[in-house]
């Protein structure tokens, strides 16, 4: 069943998630019927979703037969220990992340001009630092490898963002996470509370 408390539907929101991630899962099915899971890095541009490879391998072979694909992200902030709210029952236990997962269509992009592009958001997401030429589809060196490179646009018919960070928890319940998150001290722990007041705006008696 899925929880309404945990859907997001503020698309500057989920954007921010999606550019700020580089890896998601791509599912395709083949001619058969039998579904393929690819790991794959990702950009998000204009609200489509973009990757690239190689013309050759399972997942584009799977494309030229069928375009229908799902594409899902996610980023695990925190595991939830069930004796944060329960010293007995182990039910409680619990993991905070946000995920995104979109279905659609996906297309074989061939114009080079968008090809560089989403190439140089690539380079931008995985390689901040720069130390590299741009990218530019013009430029007789990239000019080769951008007409070599398969560069795949995912178009989402449906996508469906989850922020899961206690929104169903009563207030005691919350405060005992919030508690035991403080003390244990996780790398991640003080990010996993922001995002627990931030979408229980009223539990730190923040206004929504």
């Amino acid at each position: 069943m899925r929880r309404k408390e945990f859907l997001v539907e503020n698309e500057a929101e989920v954007a921010e998630f999606l550019h700020s991630m580089s890896f998601g899962f791509l599912a395709t099915v083949d001619s058969e019927g039998r579904p393929l899971v690819t790991p794959l890095n990702f950009v998000y541009m204009d609200g489509c979703f973009y990757f690239h490879g190689s013309h050759a391998g399972a997942k584009m072979n799977n494309l030229r037969d069928q375009e229908a694909v799902c594409f899902s992200v996610a980023d695990e902030f925190a595991i939830i220990p069930s004796y944060y709210t329960d010293p007995n029952m182990a039910c409680p236990a619990s993991a905070y992340f946000k995920s995104v997962t979109a279905s659609g269509k996906a297309e074989k992009v061939e114009d080079l001009a968008e090809k560089a592009t989403v190439m140089s958001r690539f380079m931008e997401k995985l390689q901040p630092e720069g130390g590299y030429d741009p990218i530019d589809a013009e430029d007789s060196r990239y000019r080769p490898m951008l007409k070599a490179v398969a560069v795949v646009r995912i178009v989402p018919e449906q996508l469906t963002a989850k922020f899961k960070f206690g929104q169903n928890l009563q207030a005691e319940e919350r405060g005992q996470v919030i508690e035991g998150l403080t003390a244990r001290g996780g790398e991640r722990d003080p990010e996993t509370i922001e995002m627990m007041n931030k979408y229980c705006p009223y539990h730190s008696g923040k206004q929504a």
